[in-house]
């Protein structure tokens, strides 16, 4: 469960990727980095911080092969997507609870504490949206008023609350990304937000 979820959300984070630059109107080598360095660029961070390199991309082509998988589909499929906006979402949505759930698992299996490990998952599932926005010349979301990193956060609460019921690590694995991508929809549909500072 754990590796396909680490494929899921690799394959949401490089579909994201291209289908904003192709919003942005870049050229299909762009369209390319942008789903790369989107799909790799939180674990990326990750993997220098906690010492474990070369860093995970490096270690198994077979994360490759799914970023340029996704790089395609993205392309041959995206007239396919009626509202892009709403694609955009959806991919970026189904990446952040994985991604997340990668990152505290990786701090678990380096013994961080759960703090660390929430910032962990928290930098993993933030880190590729925020260059592919800095890239395509967006604020990122994660500064922005919409809640995003905050549901990282409250994943990660959620995930150690639920690893001290000793539940099966597949259903814990579950149950946290489905929590992060429900708060995700729910924050978004309700307009959940945090205030932004007034500079006056």
């Amino acid at each position: 469960m754990f590796h396909l979820l680490d494929i899921i959300g690799t394959m949401a984070f490089a579909m994201s990727g291209a289908l904003t630059a192709m919003h942005k109107k870049l050229d299909p080598f762009g369209v390319f980095i942008i789903a790369f360095v989107t799909a790799v660029g939180g674990g990326t961070l990750r993997d220098v911080l906690i010492g474990r390199t070369p860093v995970g991309w490096m270690r198994d082509m077979q994360y490759v092969y799914v970023i340029i998988l996704g790089f395609f589909l993205a392309i041959i499929f995206r007239k396919r997507f009626d509202k892009l906006r709403t694609s955009l979402f959806l991919f970026d949505t189904i990446g952040l609870g994985v991604f997340t759930l990668i990152g505290l698992e990786r701090g678990l299996l380096t013994g961080l504490h759960p703090a660390i490990c929430i910032a962990l998952g928290t930098m993993t599932a933030c880190f590729g949206g925020v260059i592919r926005d800095i890239l395509c010349n967006e604020i990122p979301n994660v500064f922005r008023e919409e809640i995003y990193a905050t549901i990282c956060i409250l994943g990660g609460i959620v995930f150690f609350g639920l690893r001290k019921l000793n539940l099966d690590d597949d259903v814990l694995y579950l149950v946290t990304s489905l929590v992060i991508i429900v708060i995700r929809l729910m924050a978004v549909k309700y307009k959940w937000h945090l205030k932004a500072f007034d500079h006056k």
